[in-house]
């Protein structure tokens, strides 16, 4: 199985800086946010390669997953092991790219990297969302395992009143994740039955409270259908589409994970409180983030 991280995008929201630096290469405590998605990625046994659909225009992510024997060599001669070791383990990820030739929509980028995944089901993990526990896709797995390999997205609930920032997923409950079984609905290993996909609705016309994290395990099918997809939001090739259009031909299931499980890096203010609570957490850096605050008399809004 292959799993698919569209990274193609301009990185707006942090322009100047990603100017000249991909949105994905910004860091996170000592590695990129791409590193993280891409071990993410890799963390169930059933995935064998990250693919990275990126832009022409973004060299600098297929050089970061290149080995540089060069660079190891020279940090070992200066005793700096660990470093040396941390450059080789980047360049060690079984990472493949495609390229995406203009920005046409995320449905667009998933099928650009359709010769890669050759008519089976493959993961896409959206790459501005880190989840440090790597545990999302091994609990889709498990759901679509136990419903015929069937297509899973992952979902959290959030307040009724921010229901309209989200695709939001309508559908029943029917199962649970085991160990879950007294989860209510919404709560981490609640599974549902999907029968639609609802994207920013209204408070009073949205069919639940769970929003798509980002994070899909997707069946042979939607690939299909991607590959005639029209354009639809903003004139772009949407994802979403070809998903709802799957659902008349096959089930498609929904697992609840916990909506703290994972940061979102997608805007500055995201990305800075990701390395906040990242740091603040980290036994490698939390005594000196903790000792930073206090000398500057502790954070103030």
């Amino acid at each position: 199985m292959k799993a698919i991280i569209p990274a193609a995008g301009l990185g707006t929201r942090f322009l100047p800086s990603t100017k000249c630096t991909p949105k994905e290469m910004l860091p996170v405590l000592d590695k990129p946010v791409i590193q993280y998605v891409v071990e993410e990625a890799l963390e169930p046994a059933e995935v064998t390669d990250a693919i990275v659909v990126t832009s022409p225009n973004k060299p600098e992510l297929l050089s970061y997953f290149q080995p540089d024997t060069a660079l190891e060599q020279l940090l070992r001669s200066r005793g700096k092991d660990a470093y040396a070791a941390a450059v080789a383990e980047a360049g060690a990820l079984p990472v493949d790219f495609r390229f995406q030739y203009k920005p046409n929509g995320l449905g667009h980028a998933i099928r650009s990297a359709a010769d890669a995944v050759a008519g089976e089901s493959f993961l896409v993990l959206l790459g501005d969302y880190v989840v440090p526990a790597r545990d999302i896709c091994t609990r889709m797995l498990e759901v679509s395992r136990s419903h015929g390999g069937a297509s899973v997205v992952a979902v959290a609930p959030c307040a009724p009143e921010e229901v309209s920032r989200y695709g939001v997923v309508a559908g029943e409950r029917i199962d649970s994740l085991p160990g879950a079984e007294g989860a209510a609905d919404d709560e981490p290993g609640a599974v549902w039955r999907v029968s639609g996909m609802v994207e920013k609705p209204s408070p009073a016309d949205a069919p639940s409270n769970l929003y798509i994290v980002g994070r899909y395990l997707l069946s042979p099918l939607v690939m299909d259908l991607l590959e005639d997809q029209a354009p639809g939001a903003g004139g772009e090739i949407q994802l979403t589409d070809a998903m709802e259009r799957s659902l008349e031909r096959e089930a498609m299931y929904a697992v609840v994970i916990d909506p703290l499980s994972g940061y979102d890096t997608g805007t500055p203010s995201g990305w800075i409180a990701t390395n906040a609570l990242m740091a603040a957490s980290d036994p490698r850096f939390a005594g000196a983030f903790w000792d930073a605050i206090e000398e500057r008399g502790g954070l103030k809004r």
